[in-house]
C-alpha cells in the first residue's frame, strides 16, 4: 500500500477509535469491579486503561505522518515550479521540511517517553496490586452478581479481540506497521475478560481456584509486560538501523502480537524450518500434511484426553469430597484419588473454611473440614497486653446477656433484669459434610451457628441470677451450656421433608470466661464488693482482738501460748497409734509434765483452773481416804461384836430416824386410842436434848 496522507489519516482515525474502545473497555472492567465487588476485574480495569496512552500516541505519530506527507507533496510541487530557481526560494531544502523534523523528534523522544511511562506504571500498578493481594486472596469470595461480571467479562472479551484482529490485518501493512502495538493492549483486554468469563464458568461448574487467584494472575501479567516493555528498550538501543527506517515502539509486546495475529506463528515456525533446511519446507506435501492431522487428529485427541482427565478427582488429606451429579448430592469420597463421570456429568465440592478477625472480616479461606474451629458467641478476647479490667474497655465487641438479678427468690416480687457480658468460647469440628455444606454459604455458616448458639445461651441465662453466673464454680454451667447448644445445632437444617439434619458439627468445648456487668455499672459492684471487703477486714480485726485477750486471759502471753501449742503438737506427735511402751510411756509423761509446768509458770485462768482442779482432787482424794479408814474400823467392830455392832446400827439409825419426830410411847398390847391437838407450844426445854 502506497504511504500517502490518506493512508496515514486512516490509522489516525483508528488509532483515536482504539483510544475510544480501550478507554471504554477499562471504565466497564472498573465498574464491573466495584459494582461486583471483584478486585480481579479492577486490576483488569487498571490494566487495559494503561493502554490508552498507546492508542493516543499512535494517533499523534499517524497525524504526524499525515502532516509530514501533505509536507512532502508540497514540496516536490514547489520543486517543479518555477519559483524555485528564483533567488529569493534559494535555501537548504531540509530547511523547509519542518513537520519531517517533528516526526524525527517524536520517533526520538515522544515514542521512548510513552513506552517508558507505560512501562513504569504496568511495574508500579502490578506490584501494588500483588502485593495487596494477599489481603484481597484471604478475604476473597466470589462476586456477589455472577452474571453481570460474566457479562461484562463476554463483552470486552468479544469487543477487544473482535478489534485486535481487525488492527493486527491492517498492521500487515508497512505503512501501517505500528498498529500492532495498538493492537496488542486490545487484545490483552480481550483476554484479561476472557479470563474472567473461563473463571466464572469454572467456580460454577467445579472449583474456584481459577476464579480466586486472578486477583494473583492479573498483577503478575502487568509486572511481566512491564518488564517486557522495558527489555524492548534496552534491546532497540543497541538494534542496528537501516537508513531512513523508523524503529518500532518499545511499548509493542511481542507476546501480545502474536494472540493478536496467530498466524504469524505458523509462519514464524515456517520460516524458522525453512532456514534450518535451507528450502522451502513449509511449502511440502508432508508438511502439510503433518499440519492437517495436527489440527484434524492431534488436537481432538488431546481435548478428549483432557476432558477424560476430568473422571479423576484428588482429595487432599485435611478435605473430604462430595459428589454432584448434575448439582445433585450423590456420595462423599474420602482423601485420596477417585474416580467420578467426567465433567460436567459430576464435581467433587469441598466446604469452605473462612476465618475472621474480631470485627468479623474475613482473613483467611480455604477449603478443608479438618481441625478444630472456634466461633465467639459472646464477648470477643481482649487484645494480648492489655489489663483486664470491668472499669476499662478491654474487649473488641462486648456482647451483653439479660439475667436475673442477685437472688431470684428474694426479687420474685420484682421484674427487673440485670445485664452482664460474658467471653463465651465455641469450639467445634465438622463431623457432617453433606450437613455443613448444606447449612449455608460458607461465609455465613459461622453467623449462623454463632446465632443459633446465642439464642441458646440467652435463654438459658434468662433462667439464672448476677449470683449465679459470677459465682467461681461455673462447670455445672458450662456443662448446661454445651448440652442447650447441642440440642439447639441438632434442630437446624432441614431436609426437603422438614426434618432437621442438624448443622453436621460436633462441639469440643464451650468456655465460660470473664462474666463482668457493664463498664458503667463497675464502680456500683466494686461498691458492694469494697463494703463487703471492709466489713470483713473489721471482723478479722475483731476476731485477733479477742484471740489475743483469750489468749492473755488464758495463759498470760501469745508467745507463752503459742509455745504451749507447739508443745501440745509436740505431745500428739508422740503419741503412738497402739499401745506405748515403757519407755514411751516415760517420755509421754515427761513431756505432759513440762506441758503442765509452763501453764502452772504462765498464769491465768488455765493455771488457776489447773490449780482448782488439783486442789478438788486433793481433797477428794483425802475424803475419799478417810472414808476407807472408817470402813476398816466398822469391819474390825463388827468381826469382834457382831451383835453388839448391830444393835449400834440398829439405835443410831432409829435415832436418826426419830430425831425430828414426835414419839409416844404406850403398850403394844392395849388398845389405844389418842385424840389431841397436833401443835406444839413452847416449853421450857426440849425433853429430847441431851443436856449439856
Amino acid at each position: 500500500m502506497k504511504a500517502d496522507y490518506l493512508s496515514y489519516q486512516r490509522a489516525t482515525n483508528r488509532s483515536l477509535l482504539g483510544l475510544v474502545i480501550q478507554l471504554a473497555l477499562g471504565l466497564l472492567l472498573l465498574l464491573s469491579g466495584n459494582f461486583t465487588s471483584d478486585q480481579a476485574a479492577i486490576t483488569a480495569g487498571l490494566m487495559v486503561l494503561l493502554g490508552v496512552p498507546v492508542w493516543l500516541c499512535l494517533a499523534v505519530l499517524y497525524d504526524q505522518h499525515r502532516r509530514e506527507r501533505i509536507e512532502a507533496i508540497e514540496a516536490e510541487s514547489f520543486a517543479a515550479s518555477d519559483a524555485a530557481s528564483s533567488s529569493v526560494f534559494e535555501s537548504n531544502a531540509e530547511d523547509m521540511r519542518v513537520a519531517a523534523k517533528r516526526l524525527k523528534l517524536l520517533y526520538k523522544f515522544m515514542i521512548p517517553a510513552v513506552s517508558l511511562l507505560v512501562g513504569a506504571a504496568m511495574l508500579g500498578i502490578g506490584i501494588v496490586r500483588f502485593n495487596a493481594s494477599s489481603a484481597h486472596l484471604a478475604a476473597w469470595k466470589p462476586p456477589e452478581a455472577r452474571g453481570w461480571s460474566i457479562a461484562f467479562g463476554f463483552g470486552v472479551a468479544f469487543i477487544g479481540f473482535l478489534f485486535a484482529r481487525y488492527m493486527a490485518g491492517m498492521a500487515k501493512q508497512k505503512v501501517w506497521t505500528n498498529l500492532r502495538g495498538g493492537s496488542g493492549v486490545a487484545v490483552g483486554a480481550a483476554l484479561l475478560g476472557l479470563a474472567i468469563v473461563v473463571g466464572q464458568f469454572v467456580d460454577v461448574l467445579g472449583p474456584d481456584v481459577v476464579l480466586r487467584y486472578l486477583i494473583v494472575a492479573f498483577p503478575i501479567a502487568m509486572i511481566a509486560l512491564g518488564s517486557e516493555i522495558f527489555l524492548n528498550f534496552l534491546l532497540d538501543l543497541y538494534r542496528p538501523r537501516k537508513p531512513g527506517e523508523f524503529p518500532r515502539p518499545a511499548f509493542e509486546s511481542r507476546v501480545l502480537g502474536f494472540v493478536a495475529a496467530p498466524d504469524r506463528i505458523a509462519e514464524s515456525i515456517g520460516e524458522a524450518i525453512n532456514y534450518q533446511f535451507g528450502y522451502d519446507v513449509s511449502g511440502s506435501w508432508f508438511y502439510k500434511l503433518v499440519q492437517r492431522a495436527v489440527w484434524r487428529v492431534l488436537l481432538p485427541v488431546a481435548l478428549v484426553s483432557l476432558w477424560a482427565m476430568s473422571t479423576l478427582a484428588v482429595v487432599r488429606p485435611h478435605e473430604k469430597g462430595m459428589v454432584l451429579r448434575f448439582g445433585k448430592f450423590q456420595r462423599i469420597v474420602e482423601p485420596g484419588l477417585n474416580f467420578k463421570w467426567p465433567w460436567p456429568i459430576e464435581t467433587v465440592e469441598v466446604p469452605v473454611y473462612t476465618k475472621k478477625d474480631p470485627q468479623g472480616k474475613v482473613m483467611y479461606a480455604s477449603r478443608t473440614v479438618t481441625g478444630v474451629r472456634s466461633v465467639d458467641i459472646g464477648t470477643t478476647p481482649p487484645e494480648a497486653g492489655k489489663p483486664v479490667l470491668w472499669t476499662n474497655d478491654h474487649a473488641g465487641k462486648e456482647v451483653m446477656f439479660l439475667v436475673q438479678p442477685w437472688n431470684i427468690r428474694e426479687d420474685a416480687g420484682s421484674k427487673d433484669l440485670a445485664v452482664l457480658a460474658a467471653e463465651i468460647p465455641l469450639h467445634f469440628t465438622v463431623t457432617d459434610v453433606l450437613a455443613y455444606e448444606m447449612l449455608g454459604p460458607p461465609e455465613l455458616r459461622d453467623d449462623l451457628l454463632k446465632a443459633v448458639a446465642q439464642r441458646a445461651v440467652m435463654q438459658y441465662f434468662s433462667t439464672l441470677s448476677v449470683g449465679d453466673l459470677l459465682a467461681a464454680d461455673r462447670t455445672a454451667v458450662r456443662r448446661e451450656l454445651t448440652r442447650r447448644i447441642e440440642q439447639a445445632f441438632a434442630a437446624v437444617n432441614p431436609d426437603a421433608t422438614g426434618k432437621p439434619r442438624g448443622a453436621g458439627v460436633g462441639i469440643l468445648f464451650v468456655g465460660l470466661d470473664d462474666v463482668h456487668p457493664p463498664k458503667e455499672t463497675a464502680a456500683l459492684y466494686e461498691g458492694v464488693v469494697q463494703a463487703e471487703q471492709k466489713s470483713l477486714k473489721a471482723k478479722t480485726m475483731e476476731a485477733e482482738a479477742e484471740a489475743i485477750r483469750t489468749l492473755v486471759g488464758t495463759v498470760g502471753s501469745v508467745e507463752l501460748a503459742d509455745e504451749i501449742v507447739r508443745e501440745i503438737d509436740t505431745l500428739q506427735a508422740m503419741t503412738p497409734p497402739g499401745v506405748p511402751t515403757e519407755e514411751q510411756e516415760r517420755q509421754l509423761a515427761e513431756q505432759r509434765t513440762k506441758i503442765r509446768s509452763l501453764i502452772q509458770t504462765a498464769g491465768g485462768k488455765t493455771a488457776s483452773v489447773i490449780l482448782e482442779a488439783s486442789a478438788d482432787r486433793w481433797a477428794r482424794h483425802m475424803g475419799e481416804r478417810a472414808r476407807l479408814s472408817v470402813y476398816q474400823g466398822q469391819l474390825r467392830s463388827f468381826q469382834a461384836a457382831p451383835a453388839y455392832y448391830k444393835a449400834s446400827l440398829y439405835l443410831d439409825a432409829l435415832r436418826a430416824a426419830m430425831a425430828d419426830a414426835r414419839v409416844f410411847i404406850v403398850d403394844g398390847k392395849s388398845d389405844l386410842h389418842i385424840r389431841g391437838d397436833m401443835i406444839d407450844r413452847e416449853t421450857v426445854g426440849d425433853v429430847f436434848q441431851t443436856p449439856q
